[in-house]
């Protein structure tokens, strides 16, 4: 039902003057003020062109009572317009904490940072070709795309190489970009088990894109984990369900679908884990309008409601999204009852 897919980040479209039409709004994180006051601060409509200043647009919305912050995020695409997210932090809500970033002059050797450049070109001529499939089979992503698949071979030799330089800027680093090259090409090592941690401390970098490449390499290693659990590999998903309550959406989206493969051995404490911090966001993001973005929250709400995978699959094609969301909130009340988990 679902693909973890590095390509995911890279559909996000940016907030420009030059704006294309808004074609969904769904909020995330809302729980008490009303969308009506959050669409009337926002001034946008589904038809409307994007807001031309995002920042402009998340102070207004930061103006409403009981907002704390708020973040615009668009993603692409519906019927050829953009969606636009809007995520709101209310007053007495989960927060997502941040570590310090780093202060230290550490940055990688130019060789891994022109390399990754060059990869970061490949994908785009890529995207545009819709040559986006990969495998993740070996704990790393290994594109179809030939061009994309020669950088990220290259990115093998280079983890193993420099990898006590790719642990310190990750977890040092005051250079934002060159943490991110860290994050991505780190996962490329030999030994996973001896990444994971620097990869879970990334998890709470105060930079999204640090953030977002530390959970599709940790992603691509939860799925070699499973296909061979003689490696022991130990994931924990403490991060990954606190960033569902994170004000940015692509933490919420890439934590979802990363879920999606935690949670398919129904392990009972992590299930719960699961609905004592993040039900409610659960929740949202199954009832989100685009698809694509609503399906790993919609797999989440079902396995947490106690169904079957082929149950969850019949309901998702039947698209009976509001039946599934009453189930969960039925097993919830159940799991509340005296003497019940």
């Amino acid at each position: 039902m679902l693909k973890v897919c590095l390509l995911l980040a890279m559909a996000a479209v940016l907030l420009t003057a030059q704006a294309p039409r808004i074609g969904v709004i769904d909020f995330y994180g809302r729980r008490t003020v009303s969308e009506e006051k959050l669409l009337k601060a926002l001034g946008k409509q589904p038809g409307d062109e994007l807001p031309k200043s995002k920042g402009d647009a998340e102070e207004a919305l930061e103006r409403v009572d009981g907002v704390v912050r708020a973040n615009l995020e668009a993603a692409c695409c519906e019927d050829g317009k953009a969606i636009l997210y809007v995520g709101i932090e209310e007053k007495g809500a989960p927060h997502f904490d941040f570590n310090a970033p780093g202060a230290e002059a550490i940055l990688l050797p130019m060789e891994i940072h022109d390399e990754y450049a060059a990869f970061l070109s490949s994908v785009g001529l890529a995207v545009r070709a819709g040559e986006t499939s990969e495998d993740l089979s070996e704990g790393h992503s290994l594109m179809a795309n030939a061009t994309c698949r020669a950088h990220q071979e290259k990115f093998r030799a280079m983890a193993e190489a420099e990898l006590p330089r790719l642990r310190e800027v990750l977890r040092k680093s005051f250079n934002e970009e060159h943490r991110a090259i860290a994050a991505y090409i780190i996962g490329y090592a030999p030994r996973k088990d001896a990444v994971i941690g620097d990869l879970q401390y990334a998890l709470r970098d105060p930079d999204d894109t640090v953030r977002n490449n530390a959970m599709r390499s940790l992603a691509a290693i939860a799925i070699l984990a499973q296909r061979k659990p003689g490696l022991e590999l130990k994931i924990s998903p403490t991060w990954f369900i606190e960033s569902l309550n994170s004000i940015i959406w692509q933490d919420r989206i890439t934590s979802a679908n990363t879920l999606v493969t935690l949670t398919e051995s129904r392990d009972a404490l992590l299930l719960d884990h699961l609905r004592e911090r993040a039900l409610p966001a659960i929740r949202e993001m199954a009832g989100w309008q685009h698809l694509p973005h609503a399906l790993p929250g919609f797999i989440l709400a079902g396995r947490l409601a106690g169904l079957g995978e082929t149950e969850i699959q019949d309901m998702w094609k039947r698209g009976e999204r509001k039946q599934l969301l009453v189930k969960l909130n039925a097993s919830g009340k159940q799991s509340r009852q005296p003497g019940r988990r």
